[in-house]
C-alpha cells in the first residue's frame, strides 16, 4: 500500500516537471468524468427514482414484474445470440474462402463486404421493407404475396446478419491472414487429410478470433437500435427500443433508465470478455514472417462450393444496396418504377438542413475525436501518472455503452445548470467526441507499442517539451492511427441514430433522424434518396482523409495509407 503511493505520489512528480503535459493529463481526466461516467451514473440514479425525493428498487420491480418488457429482454438476449453465431459462421466462411482459397472474384468480394460497415446501420432494414414488404419488389412485385410476415423475428433477424456478418469478416480476415500456412501444408505431408487439418490445425489457431468475433457481435446486435426500430414490430419487441419508447413515448424517465441499466449490464459483460480474450489470444508460435502456402488447404469442390456461397452472400448484400439505388429514384416504391429526382428534390429542399447539419456536426467533432484519440494513447503508453489505468479503461467505456443508454444518460446529465446543453450544437458534438474516440486510441496504443520510445526521448533531450514532441515526433508516425480514428469518428458520427435521436432538436437535426421519420411515415423514396447520399457523401470524406493524410505522412518518409 505504502509502496504504491509512493510510486503514484513519484509519477505525479514526474508529470508536475512538465506543466503542459500535466494540464492535458487533467483535462482529459475530467473531461472523461464529465462526459462519459457521468451520463451513465445519472441513468443509474434516474432508475432508482421513485418519486417524492425518494430512491428505491421499485422501478425494476415493475419492469421486471411486466411480462412484455421480460420477452422483451428475452427477445434482444435470443436475436444478439443467433445473429452472433450466425453472422460469425457467415464472415468466417467468407473470410476463409478469400483469404485461404483464393476463389474468384476475391477482391470483388472483400470490397462488397466492407460497404455494409461505411453506410447507415439500418439500410438493411429499409431495404429488407422495400424488397419484401407489403410493395415489396420481390414479394409483391414479383410473386404476388400480400401481408408476408417480414416485420418481427424473420426481417430483424436478416437485417441484423446482414448488418454484422461484415465486422466477423474483418476480425477474422485479419485472424486467418496471421496465422502462417506453413503449419497446414506441414500436416498435409504428414499424411493428414484436408478435412482434418482444417479441424485440427486451423479452426483451433483461428478459435480466439471466432469467439472474439462471437462476443462481438453479441454486443453489437444488443446494442442496435435503427433496425429493431423500424422491423421489430410490437409482437416482437426488443430492449433498446422499449427504453426509448418509454422516454420519448411516455415521458417515463424512472423506467427508461431502469431499462437501460438492464440493457447496459450484458453489454459491459460480454464486451470486457472480448477485450480479454482478445489480449489474451495468440495464433502461431512459429517464429519468422508467414510464407505462402505451396499446398492448398481447399480441395476444388470445397472452392466451387465456398464461391458459390460467396456469390449468393454478394447477391444479397447487392440486392440490398441495388432496391436503395432504385428506390431513390422510383417514383413510387412497389407501384410506380419510372424514375423521378423528386425524391432528391425533397432532400435539397425540404430536408437539406438536415444534411447541412449532420455534414457539419461530423466535421466538427471528427478532427476532434481523431486528436483526443491520439492524445490518449500517447498517454497511456508513454507516459507514467496516477490514474492511468482509470483514463483507459474509462475512455474505452463508451464503446461498450449502447448508443440507447448513452443517449438516455446525456438527456439527464445535461438538462439542467451547470451544464444545460439539452438542444443545443454542443450536447451533439460532445456526444459523438467521446462516444467515437475508442477506435483511435486502440489503433494509436497499437502502433506505438511498435516504435521505440528513445525516438522521443532524443528530442526531450535536445530540448523539446511534451507538446513539441507529440505534434512533431509521435503524431506524424501514429498518422495511420490517426487516419483510423478519423474515418471511424466520421463515418460513425454521418450514421449514428441510437444515441442521436434522443439529442436532436428543431434547431439541429441528423439525416439518420430524418431518414427515420420518412421510413415510420411511409416516404420510402426519400429514406433511400437520403440514404444513398448519406453513403456517397461518406465514401466522398473517407477519401479525402485519406488523400490529405498520405500527402502529409509522406513528408515524413511514412509509408503508404491503406484502408
Amino acid at each position: 500500500m505504502a509502496h504504491g503511493i509512493s510510486k503514484a505520489a513519484a509519477e505525479l512528480r514526474r508529470a508536475a516537471r512538465d506543466p503542459v503535459l500535466l494540464g492535458v493529463i487533467l483535462l482529459v481526466a475530467g473531461s472523461l468524468i464529465v462526459f462519459v461516467l457521468y451520463p451513465l451514473i445519472s441513468v443509474g440514479a434516474a432508475s432508482l427514482d421513485v418519486g417524492g425525493g425518494k430512491t428505491g428498487l421499485g422501478v425494476y420491480r415493475d419492469v421486471i414484474r411486466s411480462a412484455y418488457l421480460r420477452k422483451a429482454f428475452y427477445n434482444s438476449l435470443m436475436m444478439s445470440t443467433l445473429t452472433a453465431l450466425v453472422g460469425t459462421l457467415i464472415g468466417f466462411l467468407f473470410a476463409f474462402a478469400v483469404t485461404r482459397a483464393k476463389v474468384p472474384l476475391s477482391k470483388f468480394f472483400n470490397i462488397l463486404a466492407i460497404i455494409p460497415i461505411v453506410s447507415p446501420p439500418f439500410i438493411g432494414a429499409l431495404a429488407i421493407i422495400m424488397l419484401f414488404g407489403n410493395n415489396g419488389l420481390i414479394t409483391w412485385n414479383l410473386l404476388k404475396i400480400q401481408n408476408f410476415p417480414i416485420y418481427g423475428f424473420n426481417g430483424l433477424f436478416l437485417a441484423q446478419v446482414v448488418t454484422f456478418f461484415p465486422v466477423a469478416y474483418l476480425t477474422l480476415k485479419g485472424v486467418l491472414e496471421s496465422m502462417n500456412p506453413v503449419l497446414e501444408d506441414a500436416a498435409l505431408d504428414l499424411g493428414g487429410s484436408r478435412w482434418k487439418v482444417f479441424t485440427k490445425v486451423t479452426l483451433p489457431l483461428a478459435f480466439p478470433g471466432i469467439a472474439s468475433s462471437v462476443l462481438l457481435l453479441f454486443v453489437e446486435t444488443l446494442a442496435d437500435f435503427g433496425n429493431p426500430l423500424i422491423l421489430a414490430g410490437s409482437k416482437f419487441p426488443i430492449l433498446s427500443v422499449q427504453a426509448y419508447l418509454q422516454i420519448v413515448g411516455m415521458y417515463d424517465l424512472p423506467k427508461g433508465a431502469a431499462i437501460s441499466v438492464l440493457l447496459l449490464v450484458p453489454s459491459l459483460i460480454f464486451f470486457y470478455a472480448q477485450r480479454a480474450l482478445v489480449n489474451r489470444r495468440k495464433y502461431t508460435t512459429v517464429t519468422g514472417k508467414p510464407q505462402q502456402s505451396t499446398t492448398q488447404i481447399v480441395s476444388p469442390g470445397a472452392r466451387i462450393a465456398l464461391f458459390v456461397f460467396c456469390l449468393f452472400v454478394a447477391l444479397v448484400v447487392g440486392l440490398i444496396y441495388f432496391s436503395i439505388v432504385v428506390g431513390a429514384f422510383a417514383k413510387v416504391w412497389g407501384f410506380d418504377h419510372h424514375l423521378t429526382l423528386d425524391h432528391f428534390k425533397f432532400v435539397f429542399g425540404v430536408g437539406f438542413k438536415a444534411v447541412r447539419d449532420t455534414l457539419m456536426i461530423a466535421g466538427i467533432a471528427t478532427p476532434f475525436a481523431g486528436l483526443l484519440g491520439m492524445v490518449i494513447a500517447f498517454l497511456v503508453v508513454r507516459v507514467k501518472f496516477p490514474g492511468r489505468k482509470f483514463v483507459e479503461g474509462v475512455s474505452m467505456l463508451s464503446f461498450a455503452v449502447p448508443g440507447t443508454v448513452i443517449g438516455i444518460g446525456y438527456i439527464l446529465a445535461f438538462n439542467h445548470k451547470p451544464l444545460a446543453l439539452t438542444g443545443t450544437l454542443a450536447i451533439l458534438l460532445l456526444n459523438f467526441v467521446f462516444r467515437y474516440i475508442p477506435v483511435g486510441i486502440e489503433s494509436g496504443k497499437a502502433l506505438l507499442a511498435s516504435i521505440d520510445p528513445s525516438i522521443e526521448e532524443a528530442a526531450v533531450n535536445l530540448g523539446a517539451d511534451s507538446r513539441k514532441t507529440f505534434s512533431r515526433i509521435t503524431l506524424p508516425m501514429i498518422l495511420p492511427a490517426f487516419f483510423s480514428g478519423l474515418v471511424f469518428a466520421f463515418v460513425r458520427a454521418m450514421t449514428a441514430v441510437s444515441a442521436a435521436i434522443f439529442l436532436v432538436s428543431s434547431r439541429w437535426n441528423l439525416m439518420t433522424v430524418h431518414i427515420m421519420a420518412q421510413v415510420e411515415s411511409g416516404n420510402l423514396g426519400a429514406a433511400a434518396a437520403y440514404s444513398l447520399l448519406l453513403v456517397l457523401i461518406v465514401a466522398a470524406a473517407i477519401s479525402l482523409i485519406r488523400v490529405a493524410l498520405k500527402s502529409q505522412y509522406s513528408k515524413y518518409g511514412g509509408a503508404m495509407l491503406h484502408f
